[in-house]
C-alpha cells in the first residue's frame, strides 16, 4: 500500500538500474511516489523504470552535463537518492587514473546531484537528500582486501553528507548518509556464501523512511539499514541527539 505522506511526491534514484539502486527504487514506488531511475545502462535504467512505472534517465553521475540535464528533466524533486557507486581498483596504488575514478564517480556523483537538485529543493521549501556510503568508511583497515579507494571514497561521501546536513537544515533540506549493509550484488560477488548478508529488504526500508521526514532529526548521522531499522530508531532518536550517536568521531 502507497504511504500517504508520499503518495505523487517525486523522487530520483541514481544507480537504479540493478542492485540496492533498484530495490530502492521499487520500494519508493510502491509508496507512491514518481521514481526517475538513473544509470549508465540503458537497458537495465529502462527495465527497472518500465516495471515501477518510472522514467529512465540514462548517463554518468560524475559528467555536469548528464546530471543537470537529469535535475530539469525530473523537475520537482522530492527525494534525492544517491546511490550510484563503483568499487575501484584492487591494487592499493593503483594507476592514478582508475583510483581516481572512484572518487569521481562515488564522490563527485554526489556533489553534482547535490548540487543541481537541493536549490530547487530550497526554493520549494524542503526536500530530503539520502546519500548511500558503506561501513567501510569506518571500520577498521583488513588484509583481505587491498582497495583503497573505495572505503576512502566511502569515507569522504560520509563527511561531505554530514557537513552538506549542517548547511541545508535551516533551510528545511534534511541530508542523511546510510550504509546499506553487506547485500549480495555484482560489487559483493566475490564474498563467500557465509559472509554476514544484509538482507535486501532493509535499506529500502530505511530509506523510505526516511522519505517521509520522521527521522529529520538525524540528518547527518551515520544510520545503518541493518542495525537502525525505522521501528527501533524512532525510539532512539533524543538519545542519539543527547549524546552525539550514530556519528563519526576521533575519540581521545
Amino acid at each position: 500500500m502507497p504511504s500517504s505522506e508520499l503518495e505523487g511526491r517525486v523522487a530520483l534514484v541514481t544507480g537504479g538500474g540493478r542492485g540496492i539502486g533498484a530495490n530502492i527504487a521499487r520500494e519508493l514506488a510502491s509508496a507512491g511516489m514518481d521514481v526517475w531511475v538513473t544509470g549508465r545502462t540503458a537497458d537495465q535504467v529502462e527495465s527497472v523504470a518500465a516495471e515501477i512505472g518510472g522514467h529512465a534517465l540514462v548517463g554518468d553521475v560524475s559528467r555536469r552535463d548528464d546530471v543537470e540535464r537529469w535535475a530539469a528533466k525530473a523537475g520537482a524533486i522530492d527525494l534525492l537518492v544517491c546511490n550510484a557507486g563503483i568499487s575501484g581498483p584492487d591494487d592499493p596504488l593503483a594507476e592514478p587514473d582508475q583510483w581516481w575514478r572512484t572518487f569521481e564517480v562515488n564522490v563527485l556523483g554526489v556533489f553534482l546531484c547535490a548540487r543541481a537538485i537541493a536549490p530547487g529543493m530550497v526554493e520549494r521549501g524542503g526536500g530530503r537528500i539520502v546519500n548511500v556510503a558503506s561501513g567501510s568508511a569506518y571500520l577498521p583497515a583488513g588484509s583481505a582486501n587491498p582497495n583503497t579507494a573505495y572505503p576512502s571514497s566511502k569515507a569522504a561521501v560520509h563527511r561531505f553528507s554530514e557537513m552538506l546536513a549542517a548547511a541545508l537544515a535551516p533551510q528545511n533540506v534534511f541530508v542523511f548518509s546510510i550504509s546499506p549493509g553487506l547485500v549480495k550484488t555484482d560489487m559483493t560477488s566475490w564474498l563467500s556464501d557465509d559472509a554476514p548478508w544484509t538482507p535486501p529488504e532493509c535499506a529500502p526500508v530505511l530509506v523510505h523512511a526516511l522519505a517521509t521526514g520522521e527521522f529529520d532529526a538525524l540528518a547527518g548521522r551515520y544510520l545503518h539499514a541493518e542495525h537502525d531499522p525505522p521501528e527501533q530508531l524512532r525510539t532512539r532518536i533524543e538519545a542519539i541527539q543527547a549524546d552525539d550517536l550514530n556519528a563519526i568521531r576521533l575519540r581521545r
